[in-house]
């Protein structure tokens, strides 16, 4: 009986220090799978500038931000290079075309 007692114990005492390692890497901005820093981005400059030869800017920048705040990355130039950034590249809409600029 108090074998399991303290088989239970030092379980919940486990399971409480890894939640607390996840909550402190959240609060210190670091990517818990990687153990990374996660760098912040200036989505508005970076979308800003992939949509300025946009016909519709207002809804390229809409769309890119959107898509820069979920991936953290913004594929270089107005156009195409979505293979340095596959979260970007790979988001669709409901209807399934691609979301991102």
């Amino acid at each position: 009986m108090a074998t399991s007692k303290s088989i239970l114990i030092s379980l919940l005492l486990s399971l409480f220090v890894v939640q607390f390692a996840r909550a402190h890497d959240l609060l210190t901005n670091v990517d818990a799978s990687r153990h990374l820093p996660v760098q912040n981005i200036d989505c508005g400059g970076l979308c800003a500038y992939r949509c300025h030869l946009s016909s519709r800017p207002n809804l390229c920048n809409r769309a890119c931000g959107t898509c820069c705040a979920r991936c953290n990355c913004v594929p270089p130039g107005t156009s195409g290079n979505e293979d340095v950034c596959p979260c970007y590249a790979h988001m669709t809409t409901h209807g399934g075309r691609h979301k991102c600029p």
